[in-house]
């Protein structure tokens, strides 16, 4: 992925040009992240012995160029996600240096983990946001948040619907970190047409059509959870329902 800031100017190489990496679940070296025990043993226990990886990124915060696109809105990841419950869920994020208020670190609303699946859209900045980075609807910055500021290697664990975005990356520097996203095999698909979630789901579902289109696949048709399945990877454990 490249910042939109990027996308709509001159095309510039290296490390520059590059966002985010998503989906990694084929390339091993990255992929042993999702597996390291120290990380497994966590998950464990929000997920039970049967774990699956649905999801997965490393994060290139760019230095903001002056839009603010670095951005990241205050979303909730379930909404994302068609597979529950998502007590079964959990996120793990770790810096891989240094991670603070001005580069860019995670922002949280402890407790939100509580509440509802909220209705997500892009919001509007004037600055452009980039590709499927929706955030919440009628979200008031006034609420508390908590900034977490982590050294290289803290990792963190959240539950799919706590509120958390992060901010503009003010340094010459990038801001890397890894994450995936968990679910216990058992999970469930579920269909979330009509809900909350039903923007998001077309959106993804035509960027995969698209791509398998670019790939000589005349006339592809998705269901939501084929996305989903071809992501997934057993970590630990029996497969289950997801893969």
């Amino acid at each position: 992925m490249r910042d939109v800031a990027i996308a709509k100017s001159e095309f510039m190489p290296g490390q520059q040009a590059i966002t985010k990496l998503q989906h990694f679940q084929d390339v091993p070296d990255l992929m042993d992240y999702c597996s390291l025990p120290e990380v497994l043993q966590y998950v464990e226990a929000f997920t039970g012995p049967n774990i699956m990886a649905m999801h997965t990124m490393l994060i290139n915060k760019p230095p903001d160029p002056g839009t603010k696109s670095s951005r990241h809105p205050m979303h909730q990841d379930l909404y994302y996600f068609p597979f529950r419950p998502a007590d079964r869920i959990v996120a793990s994020w770790t810096a891989m240096e240094k991670v603070h208020r001005q580069n860019g670190c995670l922002v949280v609303l402890p407790g939100t983990h509580t509440g509802e699946l909220l209705e997500h859209d892009y919001p509007k900045w004037e600055g452009g946001v980039n590709k499927m980075y929706h955030g919440i609807l009628d979200y008031s910055p006034d609420q508390p948040r908590v900034h977490l500021e982590m050294e290289a290697g803290d990792t963190v664990f959240f539950h799919p619907l706590l509120i958390h975005g992060s901010g503009v990356n003010r340094t010459n520097g990038f801001r890397k970190s890894i994450s995936c996203h968990y679910a216990s095999a058992d999970c469930i698909y579920t269909d979330v047409s009509g809900t909350v979630q039903d923007r998001v789901a077309k959106e993804i579902l035509s960027v995969a059509e698209d791509k398998a289109k670019k790939m000589g696949i005349d006339s592809p048709k998705f269901e939501y959870e084929d996305v989903w399945k071809m992501k997934s990877r057993l970590v630990q454990g029996i497969a289950g329902n997801l893969q």
